[in-house]
């Protein structure tokens, strides 16, 4: 791959006469590139077509060809794509429905929308694998008939589909009112009883780890449940009964879903599992009592999950504070707490708390200020990113807490130049704050340039139209192919380089 026309390929600033000429020489690479260009025209499109026929899915889901670019018999894929977007000739489906390839049929069962009598001719393909994808996608009538189909791979994705009728995904979870399967896998290819090894090594095996089949298809059955457990369109009667089962999975996938009677959610609180119990935490289902259950599990799994329940009571939040790491993230009932909740978590004892707040990024100015001023340096982290700050009290935070708090204000959208530059003169250096600095759009030339300090950063600066002129035409020659590239992709490239440039090719 040229490293330098695949960044000009995605150059703003390249004239159209320019894109011309990167489209008569693109290779694959470059014209994955040129392809994603907003201000690629049609006529543009199918002179890259035309040069990389590869290209042709990209364009026709960007939205860059029609149906009349397209032969469809010679470009299956691009006219899939097409059909997939809505954008294809009706006759195609019809057409494609016959073709030779199960991938292409495949493919076309995704599709939306499609004719009565093609969703038929699919439904009885050859190719089970063809039929289960009709299941999984479609919207149409024949999702009853799929789901009573005799192999399991079929009812799996029928009970994966959200389309499925409720009454037809209960009687996939219970088995009630449905012919047996007959067919799954791994009977379809080992004699039975047959238990697939989890460690298996035979070259070119498919069978899912620990499949197995003495007849009844147990593992291929267990799997149709749990795609139906774990659709929403299920009934809620029809899965309860599940809380208890011997699988893990099936349990599990209950853990967080809604509308379970209340007696379910306490059950599985008590799994013996942890994930199981994690994921329930996090169900804004859940009862005060199982709630307050949750809270004083030795999991920390199960704590961290209870943390992102977005019903949690403050009390519970503020006893979890301490003991759970969630990241960066904003917490749900942080981010729901109601205007007269949150003057009491500013003012909370726990540090945790007051951090967990300060990632709110709506906060009333006395608040945010206030929580700027916090004595606890994650507090000031989580706060400093927050818009509106000012210039001086960003400082005073960088004065107060130094490396700990420095790449949270560089991402200050309202650090200004001075600042940006203050940050990347700190010693010792943080390298996070390069690549913050990097992309900021108030970075001067002069901060960019100690940017490009920082092997991660660097592509990043080099890209920046901030960054003076000499050192983007300097870069063009980097030995790191990702630096070249983004001096190429650089808007301020001047016109006689690029002109250089592809006079080279």
């Amino acid at each position: 791959m040229d490293h330098v026309l695949y960044g000009l390929a995605a150059n703003p600033a390249l004239p159209p006469e320019f894109v011309d000429r990167l489209i008569a020489v693109a290779d694959a690479d470059v014209a994955w590139r040129l392809a994603d260009r907003p201000d690629l025209g049609h006529a543009q499109a199918l002179a890259l077509f035309a040069r990389v026929p590869e290209c042709g899915v990209q364009l026709a889901y960007a939205g860059r060809l029609t149906a009349a670019d397209v032969d469809p018999v010679a470009r299956p894929d691009v006219a899939l794509a097409l059909l997939d977007e809505g954008a294809g000739a009706p006759h195609w489906a019809r057409l494609l429905a016959a073709d030779p390839d199960p991938a292409h049929r495949g493919k076309l069962a995704a599709c939306p929308g499609l004719p009565a009598d093609v969703v038929e001719t699919l439904a009885a393909d050859p190719d089970v694998c063809v039929v289960a994808e009709l299941a999984l996608w479609t919207a149409s009538e024949a999702i009853a008939g799929l789901a009573r189909h005799p192999h399991a791979d079929v009812r799996r994705s029928a009970a994966a589909n959200e389309a499925t009728p409720p009454d037809v995904l209960a009687a996939l979870v219970t088995g009630h009112g449905l012919p047996p399967v007959l067919r799954c896998a791994v009977c379809e290819q080992e004699a039975t009883p047959f238990v697939h090894d989890r460690n298996c090594a035979r070259p070119g095996c498919t069978l899912p780890s620990g499949a197995s089949c003495d007849g009844s298809h147990e593992s291929a059955v267990h799997d149709i449940r749990w795609a139906a457990l774990r659709n929403p369109a299920t009934p809620a009667e029809a899965v309860a009964g599940f809380a208890d089962h011997p699988s893990m999975l099936l349990r599990q996938s209950l853990a967080a879903r809604p509308g379970l009677p209340a007696s379910v959610y306490r059950g599985l609180a008590a799994d013996p599992v942890p994930g199981v119990r994690a994921d329930v935490a996090g169900n804004p289902a859940i009862d005060d009592a199982a709630t307050r259950t949750l809270a004083g599990d030795r999991d920390p799994d199960v704590r961290r999950g209870l943390a992102h329940n977005p019903r949690l009571p403050l009390d519970v939040l503020a006893r979890l504070a301490d003991s759970v790491r969630v990241g960066a993230t904003l917490l749900p009932r942080i981010a729901a707490a109601a205007p007269d909740e949150v003057p009491r978590l500013a003012s909370s004892p726990s540090a945790a708390v007051r951090m967990f707040l300060a990632r709110r990024r709506d906060l009333p100015p006395e608040i945010r200020d206030g929580l700027a001023e916090d004595p606890d340096a994650k507090v000031v982290r989580s706060v400093a990113s927050h818009p509106g700050l000012g210039e001086a009290r960003l400082r005073a935070m960088v004065d107060r807490h130094g490396a700990r708090v420095l790449v949270a204000v560089a991402a200050n959208p309202g650090a200004g130049p001075a600042l940006l530059e203050h940050l990347v003169r700190h010693d010792p250096p943080v390298p996070k704050v390069f690549r913050e600095i990097a992309a900021h759009p108030n970075a001067s030339p002069g901060a960019l340039l100690a940017c490009l300090k920082d092997s991660r950063a660097r592509p990043v600066a080099v890209g920046r139209a901030a960054l003076p002129t000499a050192v983007v035409v300097e870069l063009l020659d980097d030995p790191d192919p990702s630096v070249a590239a983004a001096a190429a992709a650089n808007p301020s490239l001047p016109r006689a380089v690029v002109e250089g440039l592809l006079s080279g090719t």
